[in-house]
């Protein structure tokens, strides 16, 4: 055999093999990352990852491992659809005037059926540069992407027409959105118009007789079909608990059998026009005296069902992320889970959401970017309408055209470690009044005939449930938080 066949053509059959390596892994590197947004439903930051130690939530807590945890996240608004409004829309209240749980579907707000120069929304945008997207459970206002009314009327069409490719929610038992929405087992809920109304139910033994291990199920079925397309995709996966009423299964509710958790601290009634009654709450039957306000036992009771519930709905993203990881998918796709607002636990003497205060608030956002070294937390405030952008700026999609501005900032600064903030305060909104969060206080008043009228100022370096109003001590604050109002 000739010297040159025998010693060259091996190593040039080596380095073909290992060009064609390199050129495999810069097409997959090239790839748009494909996105799985997970949203879950009056989730206010009570996971361990978040330091709260008698919450049980180990999946999150094990994503929060390779992810970036934003501890000062804030809604605009704290009502779901609203909320889900400024998340889908990239556009803030005061821009949109999208303050009500239907805006999506009514009035000068609603999404229009027919497709305009720019998208409307953050997956018609994504769909339009030639990803699928796949809707299962609650993203927008509806539980299933559908309009009807809680009773079960209406003409279904879609709430977001243009956004996704495929309806996917399951409806099991329950038949229709709003019922997998307000469930309990057995197929009932709360609108069948047979009294189902208690505030907690814990029998189910499998995850799977509750509609979010639904949920979870066709996730892991969509994800087997999507790994097979030539397209990346966009999944939004919506689950419904922890919102009323409290449903988990059994064992959720036996694992704080031996949990100590603490009452809420701030007990005391307090002046401000910006409490509510918290009605939908009081008008569940409950399992305790229903008096104002509740005495520890009481409130342990509905906390523990909150935190049973969040339980649950942890184990159902743990089941979707394993499955992501085992099918070859987490390499390629970003992950968010976010939470729509957060949730009075009685803090205040306020139970629910529907008030301008911190807690109503400030809720979960987490991602995680394939590429980027993930695994901690940052203090920077951030607003639920930096998301779009955020994604915008980490896909690179083809069609990049919005019908309206986005009014938030991207994140992947934040995420690359190359800043340590975007922005020096959030702002969200609750009818009639403005709530400007700086790093220390936050600012709450009404404009009303251009006066900046009913302002209350809370210091929240100490605690976030403050209710004491410290505004004639820092008339430096005040004068910075109104400069914040007169610029919006």
């Amino acid at each position: 055999m000739h010297l040159y066949t025998f010693i060259l053509r091996p190593i040039n059959l080596i380095i073909s093999f290992i060009s064609l390596i390199y050129l495999t892994s810069l097409s997959v590197a090239s790839e748009k990352p494909n996105i799985l947004f997970i949203s879950v439903d009056d989730l206010r930051p009570e996971l361990g990852c978040y330091g709260v130690n008698y919450a049980k939530s180990p999946n999150i807590d094990q994503f929060a491992k390779t992810a970036v945890t934003f501890r000062n996240h804030y809604v605009q608004i704290s009502t779901c659809g609203a909320s889900r409004y400024a998340l889908l829309t990239g556009r803030s209240p005061i821009n949109s005037k999208a303050f009500k749980n239907n805006s999506f579907y009514s009035g000068k707000t609603a999404i229009q059926n027919k497709q305009l120069l720019g998208a409307q929304t953050m997956p018609e945008l994504f769909r339009r540069s030639g990803y699928r997207t796949v809707l299962i459970g609650k993203i927008s206002h509806s539980p299933d992407g559908k309009v009807f009314s809680y009773n079960g009327q209406g003409n279904g069409r879609q709430e977001m027409p243009g956004a996704w490719n495929r309806l996917a929610t399951p409806m099991g038992q329950w038949k229709r959105g709003w019922g997998i929405f307000f469930a309990y087992s057995n197929g009932k809920h709360r609108e069948d118009g047979k009294g189902h109304f208690d505030l907690m139910e814990f029998t189910a033994e499998k995850d799977e007789d509750l509609p979010d291990g639904l949920l979870a199920e066709r996730a892991i079925e969509e994800l087997n079909q999507l790994k097979n397309q030539q397209k990346p995709f966009l999944m939004g996966l919506g689950f419904f608990k922890p919102h009323l009423p409290f449903v988990a299964t059994k064992k959720d509710w036996e694992a704080f059998e031996n949990t100590t958790i603490p009452i809420p601290l701030n007990k005391s009634s307090f002046d401000s026009p910006y409490k509510h009654d918290s009605g939908e709450f009081f008008k569940y039957s409950a399992p305790y005296e229903k008096k104002r306000p509740l005495n520890d036992q009481s409130s342990n009771i509905a906390r523990r069902a909150y935190l049973a519930c969040v339980r649950y709905v942890d184990r159902q993203i743990g089941k979707v992320l394993v499955h992501l990881e085992k099918i070859g998918l987490a390499n390629n796709t970003i992950v968010v889970i976010w939470g729509d607002h957060g949730w009075h636990l009685g803090d205040a003497q306020q139970w629910g959401k529907h008030t301008p205060f911190e807690i109503a608030n400030r809720s979960v956002l987490m991602i995680r970017v394939p590429g980027i070294n993930g695994g901690f937390s940052t203090n920077a405030l951030v607003e639920t309408l930096d998301i779009y952008p955020t994604l915008i700026d980490l896909c690179k999609p083809k069609f990049r055209i919005t019908q309206y501005p986005l009014d938030g900032i991207s994140l992947a600064p934040l995420l690359r470690k190359e800043k340590e903030s975007v922005r020096k305060y959030a702002t969200s909104y609750w009818r009639d009044a403005i709530s400007i969060r700086s790093h220390s206080h936050r600012f709450i008043a009404k404009v009303n005939n251009n006066k900046i009228v009913d302002k209350k100022l809370y210091n929240l370096t100490r605690r976030l449930d403050s209710t004491e109003n410290v505004l004639s001590d820092n008339l430096d604050i005040e004068k910075e938080m109104i400069n914040q109002i007169s610029e919006k």
